[in-house]
């Protein structure tokens, strides 16, 4: 017997995807020219709907630029709670974080160019939404976690906390992405070049593990 899809569920389907499509598509614009130069009516001509069907779900561009950046933080923040540590001691735990937040920050490559766009905004939108500023929490209790297994067993120097490491982590991974053509133009190595992946990431979780694992200064 054939299920028969109710015509609420249908349009309910139908919202969920254009908005997944006028988030993908405004994504791609904002990443590309900023909160400032984007146009809503691009926005509308690529996702084949009208301006005036964009303001209805997302109040105005305002509202469309601060969903974007809602959907961008969750990406990794989803990544982040579906890492599997279970068996892990803190020493593989934190490589294994190190290693996610790479291979994520290579995949989204657009997640950094928001970021950047929001940095020369001073975060003027990320502290109005209710919803990223709740998304920071996570991070820092995962990482909390790992910091704290590996400091109760001594394995871990006590005078560091988790956001040290979060902004250890990420500034690494941020940079490869965000100064790779000016890295490539000084010293003609492309950062992201598949011959330098391996080598790059596990030199990330070395670093942070001698870093965690060195003794503190007296």
């Amino acid at each position: 017997m054939n299920s028969v899809v109710s015509k609420p569920e249908k349009r309910r389907r139908n919202s969920d995807l254009t908005r997944v499509n006028i988030i993908a598509v405004a994504t791609e614009e904002f990443a590309d020219k900023g909160f400032a130069g984007a146009r809503v009516d691009e926005i509308a001509t690529k996702t084949h709907t009208t301006k005036r069907m964009i303001y209805y779900y997302f109040t105005d561009k305002e509202g469309l630029y601060k969903s974007v950046l809602e959907h961008a933080y969750s990406v990794i923040r989803a990544q982040e709670r579906e890492l599997d540590l279970e068996g892990l001691n803190p020493t593989a735990a934190v490589r294994a974080l190190a290693e996610l937040t790479f291979d994520h920050h290579e995949q989204h490559p657009n997640f950094i160019r928001l970021v950047a766009n929001e940095n020369m905004l001073r975060g003027e939108h990320i502290e109005k939404s209710e919803l990223l500023s709740g998304l920071g929490a996570p991070a820092a209790d995962l990482v909390s976690q790992i910091l704290h297994d590996g400091q109760q067993s001594g394995a871990f120097r006590s005078d560091v906390d988790a956001l040290d490491i979060h902004m250890l982590i990420s500034s690494y991974c941020v940079f490869r992405i965000a100064n790779r053509y000016t890295f490539k133009a000084l010293f003609d190595r492309d950062l992201t070049d598949s011959t330098h992946r391996e080598h790059l990431r596990t030199m990330l979780g070395d670093m942070v593990v001698a870093f965690l694992t060195s003794k503190a200064p007296s």
